[in-house]
């Protein structure tokens, strides 16, 4: 089998090195993917929303699989478009994608179908924003209704916190305010066919800049896998949400293809829909992907082609993976590329084999990596347990040195507790 991976992220990286160790799979090409992938897959000059490019790589490379990484072209129906031209292709239709396209629609999905989600309210101008900020109840949840890759949201817990919020979130479109839920946030996934949601597993992710969760929103600082508080009868009710979305989806015409991600509120009353992703999540894919089992590329071609059997699932080896991201100075406001990154081998990996590095934004320069945007790598630790991996990781991470490199040293600590140095 030969697959095609869309997007240049560790997310795809990840998912390269994944299929790469699949028996059934003989090449995997990147489009455009990044220098670090080099190992694992072979990168071609195609942009992540060019369509007819990637089509033409599909036919005359002969692919049997595309995998879509990223949010961007999903919505803006790229997988449409391959399917139109005979690909297989594990990523959502546009329509499906709305999912996560539209945060507002994607709330209204959840109430019209009885998935447990918080009240919400769109606000469709800057106005209606801002008089809505100054009566909603606090603390706020206000979130850009469209693609902010994961940035677009800001817990309010003053009136002025609130009203700053919707005018900086109103300038890019339009604004939802939802219900404030208390707990602790998961990250759930399924491997979805249009109608069965195969559960791939849980994970949880670190959103904020700084320890302790605070700072600013980023598009996620690490991430772990698994998550010691979903106990069996929560993974329950989680795959129970999964299944329930996909029902919902294929219900009003817009069958789901592909990875359906809902993050989730763990409250006193039962998991509740934060939002959906339309993609495998990054940075959970970089740790899940790390613990996954056998060979999966024949599964996710059924996923494809509408295929998968009741009660499908992933197969996860015992232990933990944990994943610390590297990133620029900046972050996530400027960040500032071009620091050289020392630490790393030629093939771009920590040398040693502890640890995996998955590329996100780097380069190579004449033999010499450098930092070439905002999250620079992801680095994985695999162990017995999530003490285990947490140690891999953060050893490994310790090695990669580049000029104002920034990541969290809390990643998998529990609330209140200090990080061990």
């Amino acid at each position: 089998m030969r697959v095609l991976v869309i997007g240049s992220g560790a997310r795809e990286h990840a998912l390269c090195w994944r299929l790469r160790g699949c028996p059934s799979v003989e090449g995997v090409l990147a489009a455009p993917g990044n220098p670090g992938m080099g190992p694992v897959a072979r990168r071609v000059p195609a942009g992540t929303l060019d369509a007819p490019a990637l089509l033409r790589l599909v036919r005359d490379e002969a692919v049997d699989l595309v995998v879509v990484g990223p949010e961007d072209p999903l919505v803006a129906g790229v997988a449409d478009r391959l399917r139109a031209g005979g690909a297989a292709v594990l990523g959502p239709s546009a329509a499906a994608a709305e999912i996560e396209g539209s945060k507002s629609w994607a709330m209204d999905l959840c109430h019209r179908h009885g998935i447990p989600a918080p009240a919400a309210v769109r606000c469709g101008t800057a106005a209606e924003a801002l008089a809505r900020a100054r009566v909603c109840p606090l603390p706020a949840v206000l979130k850009a209704d469209g693609l902010m890759s994961g940035k677009g949201v800001v817990v309010a817990e003053t009136r002025a916190e609130a009203e700053a919020a919707a005018v900086a979130l109103s300038a890019a479109g339009p604004v939802v305010f939802e219900e404030f839920l208390t707990g602790r946030e998961v990250s759930a996934f399924a491997l979805c066919d249009g109608r069965h949601a195969a559960f791939y597993g849980v994970a949880r992710d670190h959103k904020r800049l700084y320890p302790g969760n605070r700072g600013p929103m980023t598009g996620g600082m690490g991430a772990f896998a698994p998550v010691p508080d979903v106990d069996a009868a929560t993974e329950a009710r989680i795959r129970g949400i999964l299944q329930a979305a996909v029902t919902a989806l294929g219900a009003e015409g817009r069958p789901f293809v592909g990875f359906l991600f809902a993050g989730l509120m763990l409250t006193a009353d039962g998991p509740r829909v934060l939002e959906f992703n339309c993609r495998f999540g990054d940075p959970e894919a970089q740790s899940l992907l790390c613990l996954l089992e056998g060979d999966v590329a024949p599964q996710w071609l059924r996923a494809a082609r509408g295929a998968l059997e009741p009660g499908e699932g992933a197969s996860f080896a015992a232990g933990a993976a944990l994943g610390v991201v590297l990133a620029s100075p900046g972050y996530p406001e400027a960040a500032r590329p071009g620091q050289t990154i020392a630490g790393l081998g030629p093939d771009g990996q920590i040398p040693g084999g502890a640890a995996l590095a998955f590329h996100a934004a780097t380069a190579l320069d004449g033999g010499t990596w450098r930092t070439a945007g905002g999250r620079v790598l992801t680095v994985v630790g695999r162990g017995a347990d999530l003490a285990a991996a947490r140690a891999a990781a953060y050893a490994a991470a310790r090695t990669v040195h580049f000029e104002g490199a920034q990541w969290r040293p809390d990643m998998g600590v529990a609330p209140g507790a200090q990080p061990a140095e």
